[in-house]
């Protein structure tokens, strides 16, 4: 049975000071939280990785790297490899966001090999894909989101593919205040579970969590997290408050 989800990208906020106070704040609201069939994640800069790995010890929050480097080491100035992730205790790392995709030129094929990388060093992985705005215009969106899984993802095997995490971004929907109604969600997320089946099979895309991400807020997170295939969400701006945050935990 697939996991609902909830993920915080905290992307380049907090220093060490505001990092800290985010977990503290996070770890008493989740105090009395049942968590039989959620998993609550949390991405800080790396910079912040080693303390909040200590921080969230004894409690049900995991922590996720924001990126890594494909190769396991080498004069690769700025970049941080996957055993640096997994000694501090990291266990996830998320790929692919429409960000890194944006401004920092990462391409499927790039991806493809980000992706072997953070499963051979037995890193779970949250693989970020979804359209731009013109591709949703131009009614290219199915088409643009079976591409990125296709060749980002599947050329895995059905046992390496049950370790991804797979986040649904509309780029057009991301810091903007615009969101993807729910039943665009929906419709998309059944979309990609129609293609996970044709290429695996039925009982691996039933298995595979699907998370929204597109400025969910706690205003418009139960309604989202309702459809039959959003399985949780991958939160920017609303996971760094973390009243925000967990009004959010608590509507999967």
């Amino acid at each position: 049975m697939r996991k609902n989800i909830v993920a915080g990208n905290w992307k380049m906020n907090k220093n060490l000071k505001e990092a800290k106070e985010l977990v503290k704040g996070i770890r008493k609201g989740l105090k009395n939280n049942n968590f039989e069939n959620k998993r609550v994640i949390v991405a800080p800069s790396f910079i912040n990785l080693n303390s909040t790995v200590k921080r969230t010890k004894k409690s049900n929050i995991e922590v996720a790297a924001q990126n890594m480097h494909e190769a396991k080491s080498g004069a690769y100035t700025g970049e941080v490899a996957a055993d640096m992730l997994t000694d501090v205790g990291v266990n996830v790392v998320i790929l692919g966001h429409s960000e890194r995709r944006m401004y920092f030129n990462e391409t499927n094929e790039l991806l493809a090999k980000k992706v072997n990388t953070a499963l051979a060093n037995n890193l779970e992985v949250i693989f970020c894909f979804g359209e731009l705005l013109e591709d949703r215009k131009t009614e290219k969106h199915f088409e643009v989101v079976e591409n990125q899984l296709s060749e980002g993802l599947f050329h895995l095997l059905k046992e390496d593919f049950s370790k991804v995490i797979l986040a649904y971004e509309p780029v057009w929907a991301i810091g903007t205040g615009e969101t993807a109604s729910p039943e665009q969600a929906q419709e998309m997320h059944a979309f990609i579970r129609e293609v996970l089946a044709k290429k695996y099979d039925e009982k691996t895309a039933n298995s595979i969590s699907i998370l929204y991400g597109g400025s969910v807020k706690p205003a418009n997170a139960k309604e989202i997290f309702s459809k039959e295939d959003v399985d949780g969400g991958l939160i920017g701006g609303a996971s760094l408050k973390s009243e925000d945050f967990l009004a959010i935990i608590e509507a999967i």
